[in-house]
């Protein structure tokens, strides 16, 4: 048996193919010269329609020509189709199709050259008409083929096969062309972006909590110079290993003192705004602090932004907008919030979306339900407190075991921002994300087997409905086809993390307060910890999406279901301050009003100023 090395001159032995000049391009792989069986199956119905089009269109011509009028052309077409007509386009169709496949227009054919391939169309186009016409001289003469039907359809299809595979050629080349200069414009945004990052900073708001703490650590990592606004209400060990890192600068301020703000801004081109109060009993505990913390402040950070030149502001929303419903929600489906926390973010979602443009693009990423180990871990999400509670206490109780959520793992919900960020500005400018992924929707009651599973001695119970009313599936398609994130971690691995971490004292007590945000703000004490400032319009807007029911359409935007408009709700806020002013105010009212139009000037004239220098800067780059 002759070996590799012995193969006769001429044979190609990569390609296994005889290599002939003018014949096939060598290639590694056999099944790189074959189209797959739906490609061939399509070229061979495609040719097929093409001949079927040039004999009828040759028959209608003869037609024609043989009586000009429109009525005696259709009589006349009628006569020619049967039987003569109906015989020819059987056998002129068998022969261009058999023609080419003998000539390797379906399997060696795309290998070849342009030119090589028109050229053996047309001889296959030759060949066939050839044999269709020797077919045809065959029959008998009571079948009345029409020949000059015949000629005409033969030199049509000599021309419209090539022409038909150089049309496919010409499309195929300017998409390719297409999709090299989206690359290009890709990669020199990118280039222009990391030149950028050498310069400017991007500003994590709230990045000592339990997703800043994983998402600091890439951002370092990847080279990124990061400053942190954040007061540290949990302290500074979940992110104590990186308060020394040269590319990390630290701001330790509560994000509602204007000159902090202001002072975080500078030589910033990107925020990413993580803070605020999370969860819904955490909200509940003071509801005024939630409006003001969630949604003025969000206002304000985003206002202050845009007026000191940022160019993207990421903002966390969550999946709970979407509150009850059977359906699998996606991005535009309507909002439903059944609590305040997630009425805060429906509403941030709507002034922020109010201050995208083309210089100031928002992106809003809606994550699932969180779970997993990170610098500040939590252990009031379901995930990490029924497995808590399954290892410290031997039980696991769920609460409506057939409500869904979709979760996602911390350190995902991290990488999920970060993608975002490495994403081009035109990209995500404008979008909101749904954060997670379709395999990890699950029943609570799922979340509880899953778990008992791994910490069989635990006894598991479900108590029904707790008075929670959200149940949703949510569809992160977007997010998966748009910027290609795909969670690196699965549930299963999720509660074997939590597990290892309770196992090994890597976490403390899960009943300690610093792992439950509403038990942390309880111990605080009172709300003069974290004084509020009143926001009618916040405290508007937020009543108004119960009210008007705002439901998330087009792309990142809101408006009103049937009960009304938000402007409606915020004209109906504005009429009942001017009543409210018309009442007599008491001495300490009147203080925390001078107080807060204080505040006001100040943040003002703190804008003012910083639009000034922006203006003075792009003038100056203007001029140069």
């Amino acid at each position: 048996m002759m070996s590799k090395r012995q193969q006769p001159a001429g044979w190609d032995r990569r390609s296994r193919v005889p290599a002939s000049r003018g014949g096939p391009v060598p290639s590694r792989r056999r099944s790189d010269q074959r189209l797959t069986s739906i490609g061939v199956l399509s070229r061979v119905l495609g040719d097929a329609g093409i001949a079927f089009i040039a004999v009828m269109a040759a028959l209608a011509v003869q037609a024609y020509l043989s009586v000009p009028d429109s009525a005696g052309t259709a009589q006349a077409l009628a006569s020619i189709m049967v039987p003569g007509g109906l015989v020819l386009v059987a056998v002129f169709l068998a022969a261009v199709v058999t023609a080419n496949m003998l000539r390797g227009v379906y399997s060696r054919h795309r290998t070849y050259p342009l030119p090589t391939k028109l050229m053996r169309l047309v001889q296959s186009a030759a060949i066939a008409g050839a044999a269709a016409g020797v077919v045809l001289l065959l029959l008998p003469a009571s079948f009345e083929v029409p020949r000059a039907a015949f000629i005409g359809a033969w030199v049509l299809t000599a021309i419209a096969l090539p022409a038909a595979r150089w049309w496919t050629w010409a499309y195929r080349i300017n998409v390719q062309a297409s999709e090299l200069r989206e690359d290009l414009e890709l990669r020199q945004d990118k280039e222009q972006r990391g030149a950028a990052a050498s310069e400017d900073r991007i500003l994590v708001v709230g990045g000592a909590g339990y997703i800043g703490s994983a998402l600091l650590p890439l951002l370092l990592e990847s080279g990124q110079k990061v400053r942190l606004l954040d007061v540290f209400m949990y302290g500074k060990e979940p992110v104590a290993q990186w308060l020394e890192h040269p590319n990390l600068e630290v701001i330790e301020a509560d994000y509602r003192k204007f000159d902090k703000l202001v002072e975080a801004m500078q030589g910033v081109d990107t925020v990413v705004h993580l803070g605020g109060l999370v969860g819904d009993p955490a909200c509940a505990w003071n509801e005024e602090l939630t409006v003001e913390v969630n949604l003025t402040f969000t206002r304000v950070i985003a206002e202050i932004a845009k007026a000191s030149g940022v160019e993207r502001f990421v903002f966390a929303s969550t999946c709970s907008v979407y509150g009850a419903s059977d359906e699998i929600l996606d991005e535009s489906s309507e909002f439903n919030p059944v609590s305040l926390y997630a009425r805060s973010k429906v509403a941030s979602e709507h002034v922020l979306m109010e201050l995208q443009s083309p210089s100031f693009g928002v992106t809003i990423l809606r994550f699932g339900t969180i779970y997993g180990i990170s610098g500040r871990t939590r252990f009031d999400l379901v995930v990490n407190l029924l497995t808590a509670k399954a290892h410290a206490d031997r039980g696991i109780t769920v609460f409506g075991g057939d409500q869904w959520r979709p979760f996602v793992h911390v350190a995902d919900a991290a990488r999920a921002v970060a993608l975002v960020l490495d994403a081009p500005g035109r990209l995500v400018s404008g979008r909101v994300y749904n954060v997670g992924s379709d395999e990890q929707n699950a029943t609570l009651g799922d979340i509880g087997h899953l778990i008992n599973s791994f910490v069989p001695e635990a006894e598991y119970v479900d108590s029904g409905r707790d008075g929670d009313r959200r149940n949703y599936r949510v569809s992160f398609r977007r997010i998966r086809e748009e910027l290609g994130f795909r969670p690196e971690w699965s549930l299963v691995e999720g509660v074997q993390q939590v597990l290892e971490a309770l196992r090994s004292g890597r976490v403390g007590d899960y009943r300690d307060a610093k792992y439950s945000n509403v038990l942390y703000l309880a111990n605080m004490g009172d709300s003069s910890v974290y004084p509020t400032t009143e926001s009618e319009y916040a405290k508007g807007l937020i009543t108004s999406t119960r009210e008007t029911d705002l439901v998330r359409v087009g792309n990142g935007q809101v408006r009103s279901g049937a009960n009304g408009d938000v402007a409606v709700a915020l004209k109906g806020v504005a009429a009942s301050r001017q009543a409210s002013r018309r009442q007599p105010l008491s001495p300490e009212r009147r203080g925390a009003v001078a107080e807060r139009r204080g505040a006001v000037a100040e943040r003002r004239s703190v804008v003012s100023e910083r639009r000034s220098v922006v203006s003075e800067r792009r003038g100056g780059g203007a001029r140069r």
